[in-house]
């Protein structure tokens, strides 16, 4: 297999194998990496992954546990959860060439060190290209070949293209950029949002209340954007308010499922429905990052008060509707 034309997805989760799904045809080689041996062999007989009910795997789709062979191919994708990606990366590192291209899919922040998705990528893989992709997806219309749209970026600008150009079909459309402080940012924000944003549906607060949240939403994400040096067209483009709008208006987005839980009353971990939501570890690590640049997020902060057992869902909507009469900024 020739390294360059081999794209390897690791995680063979509902969003790995989904991406595997959009990139494979005959004229590449796909790998999906499953660290379980005997979910790989599973998936590989059946074509069919559990965890993403319905949808068959592409039979160009080659599965594998061998982490040595899938890290020889010349762009990785990294579909694991945010707070999970150093420790993958540490797991691949030793068997990576130098110039590889490794590209995170996940949307959070590192819990204690606030790291972005790249910057992990440079500390534990300094070799590598390391690049983002996001923007507004979910697995089911991806793996079903549905049109979608995402954003991808590098800091080299080449690089970023030719990512696009090797990833990309005629349903799967990646946009390129060098600005992936901003598609970082997009993505891990817009969850903690889409929290809020459940939490008025599950409240049935109404269809105003929610427009309302996701605007003032909207606004707290291109201020934290703003404050570490995001571009303002990347932030209103589809890693940004595109994936916001997705997240906070379809129940196929775990983070507003999730609110949705909340607002109704559920615990924390009932709320969850047994799955990971990337807004929850993101919520505090965002406050944090928010106040040390004294960033104004009120939405925010109400949020990580309600996952944290600080306030009520009632005592957070509360707060922000008590919140001073100011102009619209």
């Amino acid at each position: 297999m020739a390294a360059h034309k081999t794209i390897a997805v690791i995680g063979a989760g509902a969003w790995g194998t989904a991406l595997a799904n959009a990139v494979a045809n005959p004229e590449r080689t796909v790998i999906l990496y499953a660290r379980d041996g005997a979910a790989a062999e599973r998936i590989a007989t059946s074509r069919f992954n559990p965890k993403l009910p319905g949808i068959r795997v592409n039979d160009d789709v080659i599965l594998t546990a061998d982490i040595a062979r899938a890290a020889t191919a010349g762009t990785i994708l990294i579909a694991v959860p945010a707070q999970n990606l150093r420790e993958a990366i540490d797991e691949m590192a030793p068997h990576l060439a130098a110039g590889t291209s490794l590209v995170a899919t996940a949307k959070g922040i590192e819990r204690g060190t606030h790291k972005f998705m790249t910057e992990i990528l440079g500390e534990t893989a300094p070799r590598a290209v390391a690049a983002i992709l996001s923007g507004p997806s979910f697995a089911q219309d991806i793996a079903r070949g549905l049109p979608t749209a995402i954003t991808i970026a590098a800091k080299d600008a080449p690089a970023a293209a030719a990512l696009a150009y090797k990833l990309g079909t005629p349903a799967f459309r990646p946009y390129h950029t060098t600005d992936v402080r901003g598609v970082e940012i997009g993505g891990a924000a817009k969850n903690v949002f889409a929290i809020a944003a459940g939490i008025v549906i599950g409240r049935k607060l109404g269809a105003s209340a929610l427009a309302a949240l996701t605007t003032r939403g909207f606004a707290e994400l291109m201020r934290f954007g703003e404050a570490f040096g995001a571009r303002p067209e990347t932030l209103t483009g589809l890693s940004g308010l595109g994936d916001l709008i997705l997240s906070c208006s379809s129940p196929q987005s775990r983070n507003l499922s999730f609110g949705i839980g909340l607002g109704e009353g559920k615990s924390l971990s009932a709320a969850t429905g047994g799955r990971l939501v990337e807004g929850a570890f993101t919520a505090q690590v965002l406050l944090e990052m928010a106040k040390a640049r004294a960033v104004d997020m009120p939405v925010t902060e109400a949020v990580t008060a309600v996952l944290g057992g600080q306030l009520s869902v009632k005592d957070a909507i509360d707060m922000l509707l008590m919140r001073p009469f100011k102009a619209e900024a």
